[in-house]
């Protein structure tokens, strides 16, 4: 049998010689340390917030009715599923033992939202193209560790496959450079 090492060195080979008991193991140690309970609410009451001012801005775009919805309509519902889970880990969470404590990494949620709300903002100014291209390098090179050469095929190849779909197969009103 293959020692469990918990090293990022090992082979793929390697890993395909544990036993599921050793690769539990070995993942239970290298996860990171657990949560307290004031870390659950906090992140409880994020959630909660968010979904409680995305209902209030869905609100004020309009939600309408099931038979004539406005655009604030899907956005409402979510913010409503949001507030209903944030209130069920604030009462239920709090013995959560499956929680990561904070970490560095912990920050990566809230860049991809910043740079997502960017792309939003930049759309109607200059077009999704540009945006979009830099929303998915900025989530595969420095929130995901992909290498520079598959980040930008990768990033090119969503742009120019949303532009075929969006702008010339379904010729949306979607704000475009070219």
């Amino acid at each position: 049998m293959t020692p469990v090492t918990g090293t990022s060195t090992e082979s793929a080979g390697e890993l395909d010689d544990l036993t599921p008991e050793q690769l539990a193991a070995q993942w239970e140690e290298e996860k990171p340390p657990a949560a307290g309970a004031l870390a659950n609410a906090a992140s409880s009451l994020v959630v909660l917030g968010v979904g409680a001012g995305a209902a209030v801005l869905a609100i004020l775009m309009g939600v309408g009715t099931p038979d004539k919805p406005q655009p604030g309509l899907w956005p409402f519902i979510i913010s409503c599923v949001m507030v209903a889970l944030g209130l069920f880990q604030l009462i239920a969470g709090r013995h959560n033992r499956d929680a990561e404590k904070f970490t560095r990494m912990s920050g990566a949620p809230l860049t991809g939202l910043v740079t997502l709300a960017a792309m939003v903002a930049l759309m109607p100014l200059i077009g999704f193209e540009l945006p979009a291209l830099a929303l998915c390098i900025i989530w595969m090179r420095f929130l995901g560790g992909e290498t520079w050469r598959s980040t930008l095929v990768v990033s090119a190849a969503v742009v120019i496959s949303f532009y075929a779909i969006f702008v010339l197969a379904l010729q949306t009103s979607i704000p475009h450079l070219f």
